[in-house]
């Protein structure tokens, strides 16, 4: 499939939103800088994402963990990887 529609890209920035402002920063970039390249691949990448609590996420973003289990995934690892990166 191509890009995000318009709705999808305005729904996954609400899902995006955290209640740690460090989290809703660097994803907030990320989303800036790749949402027009986005595959389904990775807004299913995200989601698992989106679905940790905010200290967890802070600490993969921030690398002081890594990715394990379910998330332990290429496709995890390279979006977080660009997170750390912006």
């Amino acid at each position: 499939m191509g890009s995000l529609t318009e709705l999808e890209r305005t729904r996954l920035r609400w899902r995006a939103r955290r209640g740690l402002l460090e989290n809703d920063l660097i994803i907030t970039r990320y989303l800036d800088a790749y949402e027009t390249q986005l595959t389904d691949d990775d807004v299913d990448a995200l989601a698992q994402l989106f679905e940790l609590g905010d200290n967890d996420l802070l600490d993969l973003l921030l690398a002081r963990k890594e990715p394990e289990g379910a998330l332990d995934t290429p496709r995890v690892r390279t979006i977080i990887g660009q997170m750390r990166e912006l």
